[in-house]
């Protein structure tokens, strides 16, 4: 999601929840993803996941980039459109994960536990570098 203004534009990004990435920020941040189901439209999958990582409203026309890939080795696919200042309905499913790794323990996490608008300079520094592509061709796209 974009918000373009008299400012600049600012694109909204995540902070993944949980465990391992408490206390990270610079380079740590994403784009809302996450899986495509079987036989699911890859638009479709994006929607879905932005929904379930935000709960923010989501606003055709979408606007298609690049396909980046992570060092996972998996692949990203974006759609860009534009939103609205407004964050206030902010909120995350949740996953289950085994926490300290190896404990028997288990604890339930939101997949994104912080959503902000970043202007573009300051999203560069934030985001997953191996996304920050996506930053690169949505400014080049937009001028």
């Amino acid at each position: 999601m974009y918000v373009p203004g008299p400012a600049g534009l600012r694109v909204l990004l995540v902070h993944p929840g949980g465990p391992y990435w408490r206390g990270k920020d610079l380079a740590a941040w994403t784009v809302p993803k996450g899986l495509v189901g079987p036989g699911e439209d890859l638009l479709a999958a994006a929607q879905r996941e932005f929904r379930e990582e935000t709960n923010l409203p989501i606003r055709p026309p979408f606007l298609p980039l690049t396909a980046v890939r992570m060092r996972s080795g998996k692949r990203v696919h974006c759609w860009a459109f534009e939103g609205g200042d407004d964050l206030s309905g902010f909120a995350s499913n949740t996953y289950e994960v085994e926490w300290p790794p190896h404990s028997g323990r288990f604890g339930t996490f939101p997949e994104a536990d912080r959503a902000q608008l970043f202007a573009l300079d300051e999203a560069r520094r934030r985001i997953l570098p191996a996304q920050a592509p996506l930053l690169d061709e949505l400014e080049q796209k937009l001028r």
